[in-house]
């Protein structure tokens, strides 16, 4: 790729950028955040320019924004947030900046005072009026992890546990539903309780998200139970579903809250695979002492 079209691609995903801001600034309610977005947007039309100045004219005219980007981001804002929406595009930035100081030397002499600024831009000011976002959605996040995350690990465990004890998934599947529902109520009740104290949350939602997510999660991992019918595919199944919804939210929380996705995300399976092998164990021990024989039960 020639400097011309580096020049060009980088000035397309200014636009890009620029054009994406502007959106999610037009589509937000709070104030605040719309005052963020913008600053953001005019900051990535303001590289969009500079890049565009080292084009010929002709081909500065050639630029146009990706919009099947903008349209997708837009739509993802919907469903997961503008924290998270604006915090992913910033990932993106960190390897920008890479590129951008290799850059230096075919930048010409003139524009090099304007080209530190763009990298300082990327490296840190971008990341200030992100910070600066604030949504409601985040502050509850924590109940609804809490009800996935107990749910995976709770539930794979009652599963696993019946693996030693009965050769029907059909019992399987609705012990894991009423255990599953049982809990439900007891996690939601103590989310409920526990925010009676955080004067900035509200209780009840805060109670309903965490047995939402929770009986969500037990329906999700239950399902496998009463669609195949042979006891260990179905596990292996019910499992598989687990740990994808693992990844789902461990990457969702490493995105908002800048952790470590790898780490929490084998932390968190390690955690559902050991209980799932303790209570096999268990299982298999009272099958055994009680003589009961999994294929015909």
């Amino acid at each position: 790729m020639n400097m011309k079209d580096i020049f060009a691609w980088n000035a397309t995903n200014e636009l890009t950028e620029y054009v994406v801001y502007h959106r999610l600034a037009q589509m937000e309610k709070n104030p605040e955040n719309r005052a963020a977005l913008e600053r953001l947007s005019e900051q990535e039309h303001g590289h969009y320019d500079f890049w565009k100045s080292l084009l010929p004219e002709a081909d500065a005219k050639k630029i146009h924004p990706r919009h099947y980007t903008v349209w997708g981001i837009s739509f993802l804002r919907i469903a997961f947030g503008v924290t998270f929406i604006t915090k992913f595009l910033e990932t993106h930035e960190t390897g920008a900046v890479q590129k951008y100081q290799n850059l230096a030397a075919s930048i010409p002499e003139s524009h090099r005072e304007r080209f530190a600024q763009i990298i300082e831009d990327e490296k840190s000011h971008e990341r200030a009026l992100i910070g600066q976002l604030k949504e409601r959605r985040v502050s509850y996040m924590g109940f609804i992890v809490l009800g996935l995350a107990d749910a995976i690990v709770e539930i794979t465990g009652v599963h696993a546990g019946f693996l030693g004890v009965t050769g029907s998934t059909l019992i399987a599947g609705v012990a894991g539903v009423i255990v599953g529902f049982s809990a439900a109520i007891s996690m939601g009740s103590a989310s409920y309780l526990q925010a009676k104290q955080d004067t900035e949350k509200s209780a009840l939602l805060s109670g309903f998200l965490t047995w939402v997510s929770y009986f969500c999660s037990v329906v999700l991992l239950a399902l496998p139970y009463f669609l195949i019918h042979v006891m260990l595919p179905a596990f292996v199944v019910s499992t598989s579903v687990g740990i994808l919804l693992v990844a789902g939210f461990t990457f969702y929380g490493a995105v908002v809250f800048d952790r470590k996705f790898w780490r929490e995300f084998a932390e968190t399976v390690g955690l559902m695979l050991a209980t799932a092998l303790a209570t096999f164990l268990l299982g298999a021990v009272v099958g055994a002492a009680f003589h009961i024989n999994p294929a015909s039960f």
